[in-house]
């Protein structure tokens, strides 16, 4: 049981910092990144698709990312699918490749997404002490039950604090990482 609850413990915890760092590939910075369109649904052959799903992504330069579809009849999909998507950039088509540049951020914007970033960090830090509280209730009611012996009862939750310590860590360094690089100018 002990070892249970420290391994859901720390499945649980590692999955909400995933969740977050897939939400900070989706907030754009000021460089090129194929996480701010790879995952814009688009409309191909009657489905809704990921973008790259129906095309490549590439960055040949900082501020350009040029998006190639694998049939040049998504194309206009593809387009509408970027403006639809709300990222604030505007494609340009030549009829076989879409070029995207990526404009350079405002402060004001900067702040924003500064602001976003923190508060996404803050949602997975509740989420990680929301895996902590789950767990120490599983542990006394481990000890309560007779499964656990009081000092297991008492070395689990001391490791079940330490993970979340070390997941929280991990959630401050990926919000620095992405502050500083929306901050980049």
């Amino acid at each position: 049981m002990y070892d249970d609850i420290l391994l859901e413990t720390e499945e649980r915890m590692e999955k909400a910092v995933e969740h977050l760092l897939a939400q900070f590939r989706g907030i754009r910075s000021g460089r090129a990144t194929p996480g701010l369109v790879e995952n814009i649904r688009v409309e191909y052959y009657g489905s809704m698709q990921p973008l790259k799903a129906v095309a490549s992504i590439a960055i040949p330069e900082p501020r350009l990312m040029v998006i190639k579809p694998f049939d040049g009849s998504a194309t206009k999909a593809i387009e509408r699918a970027i403006v639809a998507s709300d990222i604030g950039i505007t494609p340009q088509s030549d009829g076989k490749l879409i070029r995207l540049p990526i404009p350079p951020l405002s402060e004001e914007r900067r702040r924003q997404l500064g602001g976003l970033v923190k508060e996404k960090g803050e949602e997975t830090k509740v989420a990680i002490r929301n895996v902590r509280r789950d767990s120490n209730k599983l542990a006394d009611q481990g000890e309560k039950d007779g499964d656990l012996t009081e000092d297991d009862h008492a070395k689990l939750k001391e490791e079940i604090q330490g993970l979340t310590k070390q997941y929280e860590e991990k959630v401050d360094e990926s919000l620095k990482r992405k502050i500083s690089e929306i901050m980049e100018i």
